[in-house]
C-alpha cells in the first residue's frame, strides 16, 4: 500500500506549469458568467457594461475573451511540444493570466480608453511569446503568430469603434474575429477529427476526396467575407449553399455515426455539423423569403454551436491528454457536451419555432450552455490546478 505521506507530498500546485491550465479554466469561468450576464442585461435586470451596449460587450467577450483564452492556452502548450522550447510558465504565465483577467474587468466596468489599453495589450503579447520559440526552431506553425496578430487588429478596430474614432459598429470587427475562429475550427477539425476517429475506432470508414478540404475551406472563407462586406443576396446565398454542401459532405466522409458510443469523439463531429447548419441559415437569411431567419441565428449556429462545441470537446480532451490521463470522459463531461448543444439548439431554432417566447428561450439557452462550462470548472479545477505527476510540465 502506498504511504499516505508520500502520496500527499506528490500532489503539488501546478496551475501555472503550462498554458492550458490557467487559460482553459479562465475560459470556462467566462463561458459560465458571460452569457447569463448578457441575458440579464437584455431583460433589464443588470446595467450594461460601462458605456458599451450589451450586445457589443457580449460579442467582444465571447470572441476576444473566451475564444482567445482557449486559443492562448492551446498554443502555449502546443508550441512547447512542436519546438521543444519553453513558452510562458510560472510567474510569466501568471502575469499573462492576470492581464487577461484585468481585460475582462476593464471591459465590464472600466472606462473605454482603459479597457482598450488593458484588453488590447493581451493578444500582441501572446503573439510575441509564441514568435520567439517558433522562429528559433523554424517551425512551420509560425503562421499562428500571424493569425493572432489579425485577431489583435480586429480587437483594435473594435476599441477604436467603441471610442468613436472610426465610423464602424463595434460588432463588425467582433464578427470578423468570430469568422476567423470558425475558419480555424474548420482547418483544425479537418486535421484532427478524422485521425482521432480512425485511431480510436478501427472500424470507422474515413474517406478522403482529393481537393474537397481546400474547396470547403475556401468556400467557407469566401462566404464569410461576402457576408461581412455586405455582398448582395444573389451572390451571398449561392456561396453559402455551396459552402454548406461541401462541409456537410466533408463531415459525412468522416463517418460520424461510428462515434455514437464515444462522447469524446462525437462531440467533435456534432460541433462541426453546426458549420453547414450555420451556412444554410445564412443562405436562408440572405434570400429573405419570409422564413423568419434572422442573421443572429446563423451567428449563434457558428459561435455557440460550432465554436462552443469544439472548445468544450478540445479543452476536455487536451486537458486529459496533457495531464497524463486516459482520453475517456465520464458522465459529467458527457452532460456538458449535451448541454452545449442543447443551449445552441434552443438559441438557434427556438426563435423560429416560438418567436413569441424569445425572452424565455434566451434564458433557457443561456442556462444550458453556461452550465456546461460550470461543469467543466467543477470537474477540471482539481485536475488543472494540481498535479500528481513528478517532473516535466504538463
Amino acid at each position: 500500500m502506498q504511504n499516505p505521506a508520500v502520496h500527499a507530498a506528490s500532489i503539488r500546485f501546478a496551475l501555472f506549469d503550462l498554458g492550458f491550465r490557467p487559460f482553459y479554466l479562465l475560459a470556462a469561468l467566462l463561458g459560465t458568467l458571460n452569457v447569463p450576464i448578457w441575458v440579464a442585461q437584455w431583460h433589464g435586470m443588470v446595467p450594461q457594461a460601462g458605456n458599451l451596449a450589451g450586445m457589443a460587450w457580449h460579442a467582444h467577450e465571447m470572441v476576444f475573451g473566451f475564444a482567445a483564452a482557449v486559443i492562448t492556452g492551446f498554443l502555449f502548450t502546443a508550441a512547447r511540444n512542436w519546438t521543444g522550447l519553453p513558452t510562458p510558465t510560472g510567474r510569466r504565465l501568471a502575469a499573462m493570466a492576470a492581464l487577461w483577467v484585468a481585460g475582462r474587468v476593464a471591459m465590464l466596468a472600466g472606462p473605454g480608453l482603459l479597457a482598450a489599453v488593458v484588453d488590447g495589450a493581451f493578444l500582441p503579447l501572446v503573439a510575441l511569446s509564441l514568435w520567439f520559440p517558433l522562429k528559433r526552431s523554424g517551425n512551420r506553425n509560425l503562421f499562428f503568430v500571424g493569425l493572432l496578430l489579425l485577431f489583435a487588429v480586429a480587437n483594435l478596430l473594435f476599441h477604436l469603434s467603441r471610442l468613436g474614432a472610426m465610423p464602424l459598429a463595434p460588432t463588425v470587427p467582433a464578427q470578423a474575429a468570430l469568422f476567423l475562429v470558425v475558419i480555424i475550427v474548420s482547418v483544425m477539425s479537418g486535421r484532427v477529427t478524422p485521425s482521432f476517429t480512425q485511431n480510436a475506432i478501427r472500424s470507422a470508414r474515413i474517406r478522403r476526396v482529393k481537393g474537397l478540404d481546400a474547396a470547403a475551406i475556401g468556400a467557407l472563407a469566401a462566404t464569410l467575407v461576402a457576408q461581412l462586406s455586405g455582398a448582395p443576396a444573389w451572390l451571398l446565398a449561392p456561396l453559402a449553399l455551396v459552402a454548406a454542401a461541401l462541409h456537410a459532405l466533408r463531415l459525412a466522409l468522416w463517418d460520424p455515426l461510428s462515434t455514437l458510443r464515444s462522447p469524446i469523439l462525437w462531440i467533435l463531429h456534432v460541433s462541426y455539423a453546426w458549420i453547414p447548419i450555420g451556412l444554410l441559415l445564412l443562405a436562408l437569411s440572405a434570400m429573405n423569403m419570409d422564413f423568419g431567419v434572422a442573421p443572429a441565428l446563423f451567428i449563434h449556429a457558428l459561435g455557440a454551436g460550432a465554436v462552443g462545441g469544439t472548445i468544450i470537446g478540445m479543452i476536455t480532451r487536451t486537458a486529459r491528454g496533457h495531464s497524463g490521463r486516459p482520453l475517456q470522459v465520464g458522465r459529467a463531461e458527457t452532460a456538458a457536451y449535451l448541454l452545449v448543444h442543447i443551449g445552441a439548439a434552443i438559441r438557434v431554432f427556438g426563435p423560429l419555432a416560438a418567436p413569441a417566447h424569445y425572452g424565455i428561450l434566451l434564458v433557457a439557452a443561456a442556462a444550458a450552455w453556461s452550465t456546461a462550462f460550470l461543469i467543466y470548472l467543477i470537474v477540471y479545477w482539481p485536475m488543472l490546478a494540481w498535479s500528481r505527476h513528478e517532473g516535466g510540465a504538463g
